[in-house]
């Protein structure tokens, strides 16, 4: 490992240490993050591949996957969801994605996205979010290394 890359990774994981109190700690939760039964805070996840936005989703278009209800702005959006749904689902259920890549899970806001590599990516908030994406690879690899873990 070169020396710059090491002082990075180093700087990461301080930061990380660092901000991991002020992300609220979910840990024991189920698979899916949901607000008020729903995941992703009901916004339509098929919309962030298709819009390029976060679009609420409606109580009349919904489906079940892994275990949590999921609401769609349109029918057509609920049946490409059903037909491929981990293409659309986000990482880690849903949870924030940095926290993941930091060992812990928080909560998420539908502003706080990014879609990479046609994953769609969450997090807990716009300041967190561009944390995130400061070091978005390195953060992936570490939440991908995390995940499921970080549920228990």
């Amino acid at each position: 490992m070169t020396a710059p890359l090491t002082r990075r990774l180093v700087l990461a994981a301080s930061l990380a240490m660092a901000t991991t109190a002020s992300l609220p700690a979910l840990a024991g939760q189920a698979p899916i993050f949901t607000k008020n039964g729903v995941a992703a805070s009901g916004y339509d996840v098929v919309a962030y591949f298709t819009e390029s936005r976060p679009v609420q989703g409606s109580a009349a278009y919904t489906a079940q996957y892994e275990g949590a209800t999921w609401q769609f702005a349109s029918a057509a959006n609920r049946d490409a969801f059903t037909a491929n749904p981990t293409r659309f689902a986000p990482q880690y259920g849903g949870y924030c994605a940095y926290a993941v890549a930091i060992g812990s899970t928080a909560s998420t806001v539908p502003e706080a996205w990014k879609i990479v590599d046609n994953k769609l990516y969450l997090n807990y908030s716009s300041g967190i979010q561009r944390r995130w994406e400061g070091n978005q690879s390195a953060f992936i690899t570490s939440a991908n290394a995390n995940w499921p873990r970080v549920l228990n």
